[in-house]
């Protein structure tokens, strides 16, 4: 009688693990590449060592890749908060013909092939002389992760009150001051997790950057995509394993605080 169903779970179980597996695997196989004391990307390794990490962090061109792509991480992540934040209000309060239409259109860099992006990009900032330019990629990179704060912030307005609002202006709160004392606190959570997320799809975009960045511009992953075609060594494996630990560190700070905004509502209720 129980057959059945514990045979469906320990299978459901077993696929997870295949999938886990698949996924990890090249990361698993990067660990001991990123460690070798070697000069080729082989395994097994001849021997363990740190050099390809010092080389991540003291080689002018990887230094000069992880600096630019956290300025542009950064700035980019600043700009798509601010915009993304003040379009998911005015989409959860606001009242007009074609809301739904203009939600869709916000989402569109979240659906369309980051191909297709990079190169809408490069026509439009060759067109007014930007391209090239770190300023080209910080506003490429923010409407690229607009969209997920819009997302999110957009899912923390759902549970607001707005008669909060309202209490705060007829206890003599201005509208600047209710938004920044009564609003903002209160979707706070949903508007650091689309800002951290919006910093994870800056920091790991390769494609529009390969499009529209300089050599001097370069960012971390397109300096790592141009390794792999120039001169394939184990510094590669070593930058691929510090992406991936800053992303998964954000990620994992992410979850934290989800969790935490999930907690508080189900404790206010």
């Amino acid at each position: 009688m129980f057959f059945w169903p514990n045979l469906r779970r320990r299978l459901a179980f077993l696929h997870t693990l295949v999938i886990l597996a698949f996924l990890l695997a090249p990361l698993v196989i990067m660990v001991p590449i990123s460690l070798t004391s070697g000069t080729m990307l082989t395994l097994p390794v001849p021997g363990w060592s740190l050099h390809w990490y010092e080389v991540i962090f003291t080689d002018s061109r990887w230094t000069v890749a992880l600096v630019n792509s956290l300025i542009v991480g950064v700035a980019a992540t600043a700009l798509a908060t601010a915009l993304g934040t003040l379009a998911a209000i005015g989409l959860s309060w606001g009242r007009f013909p074609g809301q739904q239409t203009m939600l869709a259109i916000i989402s569109l860099p979240l659906v369309l092939p980051i191909v297709i992006l990079g190169v809408a990009c490069f026509s439009f900032y060759a067109s007014v002389g930007l391209i090239g330019s770190r300023l080209s990629l910080i506003l490429a990179h923010a409407g690229l992760a607009a969209p997920v704060v819009v997302t999110t912030v957009l899912a923390s307005l759902k549970g607001f009150d707005r008669n909060l609002m309202r209490a705060g202006a007829s206890l003599g709160a201005g509208p600047l001051m209710s938004f920044r004392r009564i609003l903002v606190p209160l979707v706070a959570p949903g508007i650091l997790t689309g800002a951290l997320i919006a910093f994870l799809v800056s920091f790991d975009e390769v494609v529009i950057a390969s499009f529209i960045t300089s050599t001097e511009h370069r960012t971390l992953p397109r300096q790592i995509f141009s390794g792999v075609r120039e001169s394939i060594s184990p510094a590669i494996a070593a930058a691929a394993i510090v992406l991936v630990l800053i992303s998964g560190i954000l990620l994992a700070f992410t979850s934290y605080i989800e969790r935490r905004a999930r907690a508080h509502k189900a404790g206010g209720k």
